[in-house]
């Protein structure tokens, strides 16, 4: 903050006094946050020394602190010219105890584990490694952090609000004086996103100035947030149900989810909405929401655009595991491009937190006898495999229960291969598929309700599975080349004749990789669990011109589709044509944040976030006659007019962080789906507020196969002369909207924006 970076040599009494204010916001901060007393808190506002380790040679001892707005922590640097020595504690993923980082790994002792931890960062910030001055300190780092952290996301949106406020206020407040000049006043509508002209800043200052000091005191402070924080919107929509006293009874708040949100409530409903969220506790005893607890509901999981019943499993888990689309990843081991970008195992940590349920190993011989897994010939770094598998050990189960697909692109020798099954086998345990789970040759997938917490290996095998039962004759072969190669033919002649170990054929029991051939070689030749990998473009062109036999091929099959060779920037393609043929694993790069994986994100926001989807019905039928080209009648057409009120947006970021910088807001309304349904729409842009612009514009839409069908809204910054810049966006199954008023939650980079949103209306007819 503003208060503490450098300032102008002060004299005693000044340096006495301006610590003594920092002291102040620091207290009120914490009672925002509600840890007054809290000694962990206490610890991280004291900070203290740890060492930064970067390589085995750069080794540093530098000073950490949580400054007073409670949410940043400040480091030391000896970069004269270093201009960000903050990072948000927002930013941070997660707090790793102990030596489990590559980087302390490599360069620590053993023995020192207990004094070693590890902030890990979301997006693409470089992680710290930190080593503190003894075992107990490393624990009150840890714990501090995780406390600090766990507060900060689980405050409800008033708090946040609140904070968020309270604390550009005080970084307007240049002098730290407790007051604000007309020329502070105009600092902090442009922290906050807002441009006004001199003469309406003028206007509201003198407003608020009841005491014409030329100052506005915390009082007055405290009535110009209440005004710009005001949301005339919602007092519309609370006043015509407010017909208690001024209040919402339980009653009017019936009346109000029965006749706007279109749920089917009872009183008890109502109750429990006024129990949860009314802050008033004299309204409350009364069974009474006041206009406050009206908007916290808003904003709390029964209020938003998703059904709340959706952030749980409410699909059928027992149908076979290629009944489900698959959320899943291309080249998990990488951070950034295919060329010369890093190799990481925290880039199989971050895709399976996002409930990634198929990942990829790229492995090859690596020194010591060891495997790695990296993009070969190319420049991209190595990881140890090993390391690899206990990555994602420790990370598989953190979001979703369901089973873990390992897709192995293997180029190792027969020795190193060995090696894999060995690592694979010690490090996974009983959690690894090696056999089938039926006592007899099974017809068809087990289902992921029966694969709960295992891991199933998708590779080369020798044999047939039938001849794990005495089916077949035990007859072992060459594998001349891996899967992907079968569809790069740039790749044949570089590839080796190599022999695949039995070790490692042997842990191959429902995913066996078999090149593609056709639908119709596949339907006389291929047994269920036998499943190719296609190239984007071929799978693309399939799914276009033979829509209706590919998804027939996956009632009983599964089908990966990855994306193309040529996309070394690791850029990703269009999911949805694949989904819409029934694919079930359709790999993307998880590592790069675009519209595509923002759409794969809300495909699979659903179902508790599980990683798994139910295909419609539909699309499990192998006399389906559906296409998505040409939508003949059929189960599938359920055709619905979707209607949108975008009414409002609250506290959007800006995109560019220049002092004098405020966005020029706009709202974009997009439908994926089968081409029928696919279109999109948008608001006129609001100029110089991105803190709460109004738009008040309504759309249409026709939605053919709802089934199918994603929504995703996004908020851009209007620019006239070059492309618009993404503010935030969110995208959702069309089968999870809920109707009615309501917020809408944004994301950016994959990650939520604190406090921002969108204030909607939806209604869903039949046509």
């Amino acid at each position: 903050m503003q208060c503490i970076q450098r300032q102008p040599r002060r004299t005693k009494s000044e340096e006495l006094l301006h610590y003594e204010r920092i002291k102040n916001v620091a207290r009120i901060n914490v009672q925002l946050l509600g840890l007054e007393g809290d000694a962990d808190l206490e610890f991280l506002l004291s900070g203290g020394n740890l060492l930064k380790l970067r390589s085995s040679t750069w080794m540093k001892t530098r000073f950490y602190k949580l400054q007073e707005d409670c949410r940043t922590m400040w480091h030391e640097s000896r970069r004269y010219f270093r201009s960000k020595q903050t990072f948000s504690i927002e930013e941070i993923s997660e707090v790793r105890a102990g030596r489990q980082s590559e980087g302390l790994r490599k360069n620590t002792d053993e023995l020192l584990g207990g004094r070693c931890f590890s902030i890990i960062f979301k997006g693409r910030r470089k992680d710290l490694d930190l080593l503190a001055s003894s075992d107990e300190e490393a624990k009150q780092w840890i714990t501090s952090l995780e406390k600090i952290m766990s507060n900060v996301s689980n405050l409800n949106l008033q708090q946040k609000t609140n904070h968020w406020i309270f604390n550009c206020l005080k970084k307007a407040d240049k002098n730290c004086d407790n007051q604000l000049s007309l020329k502070e006043l105009k600092d902090f509508l442009h922290q906050i996103n807002i441009e006004v002209d001199d003469v309406y800043a003028d206007r509201i200052f003198k407003i608020c100035d009841k005491s014409k000091s030329g100052y506005l005191s915390e009082e007055e402070i405290k009535h110009f947030y209440n005004m710009l924080t005001r949301r005339p919107e919602i007092d519309k929509i609370y006043g015509e149900y407010a017909k208690t006293t001024g209040f919402m009874s339980a009653e009017n708040l019936l009346e109000f989810l029965i006749k706007e949100q279109k749920e089917e409530a009872t009183l008890a409903d109502s109750n429990r909405l006024i129990d949860n969220y009314e802050l008033d506790d004299k309204a409350k005893e009364k069974q009474l929401m006041s206009k406050d607890g009206f908007l916290m509901y808003l904003h709390m999981p029964e209020g938003l655009v998703l059904n709340p019943a959706h952030n749980a499993v409410h699909q059928d888990m027992n149908q076979p595991l290629n009944h489900y689309f698959i959320s899943s990843s291309h080249n998990t081991y990488l951070m950034e491009d295919q060329l010369k970008g890093p190799s990481s195992t925290k880039a199989y940590a971050r895709a399976l937190v996002k409930g990634c349920r198929c990942v990829e190993l790229d492995c090859w011989d690596g020194s010591d006898g060891e495997p790695v897994i990296y993009h070969g010939y190319t420049l991209t770094s190595k990881i140890l495999f090993k390391d690899t598998i206990e990555t994602i050990k420790k990370y598989a189960f953190k979001t979703s229960d369901y089973p873990v697909i390992l897709s192995l692109e293997n180029h190792c020798s027969v020795e190193q291969q060995r090696v894999m099954a060995q690592h694979l086998s010690s490090i996974l345990g009983s959690a690894l598929i090696t056999a089938p789970l039926e006592d007899q040759m099974p017809t068809q997938f087990p289902s992921p309700e029966a694969l709960k917490a295992k891991f199933l290996v998708k590779g080369k095998r020798f044999t047939k599975l039938e001849a794990y039962f005495g089916r077949e004759a035990d007859a072992t072969g060459d594998d001349t080349l891996t899967e992907e190669e079968d569809e790069e033919k740039e790749e044949k002649q570089k590839a080796k004749k190599l022999k695949t170990a039995k070790e490692l054929s042997d842990m191959v029991v429902y995913c066996k990789s078999v090149p593609f051939k056709g639908f119709q070689d596949a339907k006389d030749h291929l047994a269920f669990y036998e499943m190719a990998s296609v190239k984007e473009g071929k799978a693309i062109q399939l799914a276009e011109e033979s829509a209706n036999s590919y998804i027939r091929h996956n009632v009983d099959k599964l089908s990966r589709i990855y994306p193309a060779g040529t996309r070394t920037d690791s850029s990703n393609f269009n999911p949805v044509t694949l989904w819409n043929a029934g694919c079930q694993i359709v790999a993307l790069n998880f590592q790069t944040s675009c519209p595509n994986m923002d759409v794969n994100q809300g495909h699979f926001l659903a179902n508790g976030k599980t990683g798994y989807i139910l295909k419609p019905a539909f699309m499990r039928n192998k006399m389906s006659e559906f296409n998505p080209i040409t939508l003949t009648k059929g189960p599938w057409l359920q055709h619905k007019i979707l209607h949108i009120k975008i009414i409002s947006a609250q506290q959007l970021p800006k995109v560019n962080q220049r002092k004098t910088s405020v966005v020029d807001a706009l709202v974009k309304v997009e439908i994926h789906g089968v081409p029928a349904d696919t279109t999109e729409k948008e608001t006129s842009y609001i100029e110089n507020n991105g803190f709460n612009p109004t738009w008040n514009e309504n759309f249409q839409f026709d939605v053919h196969v709802p089934e199918l069908a994603l929504v995703r809204f996004v908020v851009e910054d209007y620019d006239s002369i070059s492309d618009n810049e993404l503010i935030g966006q969110f995208a959702l199954p069309f089968t999870s909207l809920q109707m009615g008023y309501r917020h809408v939650s944004l994301f950016k980079n994959g990650e939520p924006l604190s406090s921002a949103g969108l204030f909607i209306h939806v209604m869903i007819v039949n046509a």
